[in-house]
């Protein structure tokens, strides 16, 4: 059942997401709305989203990035918006706050790793991408911050060591709160 859902996310995500953009100039811009309706959408009336919330904002940002990565695009330039409508939609779906940025923030650094990207610019995009979603929505974005940084550090740490001290580095010159919160991590 949980397979179902993941595999029907990722697939349903990605087309609409590929459909939304094609033709569109200004890909960073119409990807938040685009990737939460979506979302939004395709969660609608799905009970498994309450007990699969990881899962299903991974699948969501897994889905975009791949939809972005077939039209051409560069994901660089629309990670940020990614996670930022994927913690929206998520959460508007009946989403827990935590899950949805736990499913959202690990994905997009193992896609990034994956891609080739930098991992260290990544995170700092899709933590500041989740924490606007949850302010959007008028969720808490203190424990939005620290549940970002700390999952974000914690697939780095699934990545490799060399992975895990450039996104510490990254998040602690980027974002208010960081190094405070992995110094907390450490102990």
């Amino acid at each position: 059942m949980v397979f179902a859902l993941i595999s029907r996310l990722v697939n349903g995500v990605k087309e609409g997401v590929k459909a939304g953009l094609e033709g569109v100039s200004d890909v960073g811009g119409a990807i938040v709305d685009l990737v939460k309706n979506t979302t939004v959408s395709l969660l609608k009336g799905t009970a498994e989203v309450v007990t699969t919330g990881v899962d299903a904002a991974g699948s969501v940002v897994k889905g975009a990035i791949s939809g972005v990565v077939d039209i051409g695009a560069a994901v660089v330039g629309t990670i940020k918006g990614i996670v930022r409508g994927t913690v929206r939609g998520v959460m508007e779906s009946g989403g827990k706050q935590d899950e949805a940025i736990r499913g959202a923030v690990s994905q997009a650094i193992h896609s990034a790793k994956e891609l080739g990207l930098n991992v260290g610019e990544t995170a700092v995009e899709v933590v500041k991408g989740a924490v606007e979603a949850v302010k959007e929505v008028g969720g808490d974005t203190i424990a939005a911050t620290k549940t970002a940084v700390t999952t974000a550090v914690e697939a780095a740490t699934e990545i490799s060591g060399e992975t895990v001290e450039t996104v510490k580095s990254a998040l602690s010159g980027s974002i208010e709160g960081a190094k405070k919160i992995i110094d907390e991590i450490k102990k």
